[in-house]
């Protein structure tokens, strides 16, 4: 029987962590290992100024009954057990633990949110009263077969990658010996995605010209359309990550989480400036009231998006600044994440094709990214151009 735990407080990263002993099969055997968990951030203000504060204590508490409670002996840790449950005490805490080595989660706080929407949109009724050792391929296969009518090929492709992910865990730890999931089968039938829309150049001009009464608005669609910054990235500008001609991109600022570090390593890196970005820049600048090198270019974009640019855009609320509504452009509104397809795709046109332009500029680690996902059909204008390169070439033999 495993003893009860209290379990240790510490302060970390500005943060209590609670420090605790969980087992663990190791080379077939299972051993104690520790762990730890993080309860909550710092905060006299909210009561939990120190590691010995009454709330704190309390959280401590609340968890290590979690643990206690789910605590296997060797033995148990063989047994099997509803995929429920193995979701709920193991794959979860594996997943969102603090590691002290780098004071983050093994799997990013946006990662396991869309894990857990399709856990309970589309897993958690289907798993059911199953467990680990009880699931087979034939179930997950027609679990997708039955979604078919109702999701894309693209939506399967994730429930698919999150089952077999919860059932990766298991082998793992040896509760189970192979991944079932590996023999799902994917649809024939699966309709595809319908391909992601994105801004010509023309239909980016038009856009900011609908912003003319916000500067700092027609800089965040700038900084999208012509040098196709994510939506994070433009929301996690500094001051100090601006120069003369180069913007740093060395962060993200998502709507939903910590500002944390770009997606990918590739992804911080530098994008030079050209006037399309660096005059609505400037007089941003101009207007704007705390240009510190720590200050944030655009503080709220979630907020902008919302309440000024769509305003602008699709004309059907009120815009709060304007506090009327503005007329309808022409646009129809895609997304702000068209801005940075429609870039890389300009790119390659302008440049003549030079798809190692534009894989800069989109900061991917593989060129097949940029050509699969970002570059979309070629205008009727570049068409032309290119068969006249093409027909120049003939001529001269």
């Amino acid at each position: 029987m495993s003893r009860y735990q209290r379990g240790y407080i510490f302060e970390a990263f500005n943060a209590f962590h609670v420090r605790f002993y969980a087992n663990q099969i190791v080379d077939g055997k299972p051993v104690r290992k520790q762990r730890s968990h993080r309860l909550c951030t710092k905060d006299r203000a909210t009561g939990h100024g120190t590691p010995s504060a009454k709330a704190v204590r309390q959280l401590c508490d609340e968890f290590m009954l979690k643990i206690n409670q789910t605590q296997h002996t060797s033995q148990s840790l063989q047994q099997d057990i509803l995929i429920s449950d193995f979701w709920q005490q193991r794959y979860l805490p594996y997943n969102e633990e603090l590691l002290l080595l780098t004071g983050k989660p093994r799997k990013k706080s946006s990662t396991m949110r869309g894990y857990k929407q399709i856990w309970a949109q589309h897993l958690e009724n289907h798993f059911g009263k199953r467990t680990l050792q009880q699931y087979e391929p034939n179930h997950g296969t027609q679990l997708l077969q039955s979604l078919t009518g109702t999701q894309r090929k693209s939506t399967l492709k994730h429930i698919r990658a999150v089952g077999s992910a919860i059932f990766r865990l298991a082998v793992v730890e040896q509760r189970i010996k192979v991944n079932p999931w590996h023999d799902v089968v994917m649809p024939d039938d699966a309709i595809e995605s319908e391909d992601t829309e994105h801004y010509t150049m023309e239909e980016a001009e038009d856009l900011i010209s609908a912003l003319v009464d916000h500067v700092d608005a027609q800089l965040v669609m700038a900084l999208s359309c012509f040098l196709g910054l994510g939506p994070a990235e433009v929301s996690g500008l500094k001051w100090g990550d601006v120069d003369a001609d180069w913007i740093h991109i060395r962060r993200n600022k998502p709507s939903h989480g910590k500002v944390g570090p770009p997606k990918t390593k590739e992804r911080a890196a530098a994008v030079p400036l050209i006037d399309r970005v660096r005059v609505p820049l400037e007089l941003w600048r101009g207007k704007c009231e705390a240009t510190g090198d720590e200050d944030w270019v655009i503080v709220d974009l979630p907020n902008m998006l919302n309440r000024v640019i769509k305003p602008h855009v699709i004309g059907e609320k009120e815009c709060d600044r304007c506090e009327k509504t503005p007329k309808a452009s022409n646009l129809r509104w895609k997304g702000l994440y068209a801005g940075r397809r429609g870039a890389i795709t300009a790119i390659i046109e302008a440049t003549g094709g030079n798809y190692a332009v534009a894989q800069a500029v989109a900061r991917h680690k593989s060129m097949t990214t940029t050509l699969n996902v970002y570059k979309k059909q070629i205008t009727p204008q570049g068409l032309m151009a290119g068969m006249q390169t093409f027909q120049k070439s003939l001529a001269g033999k």
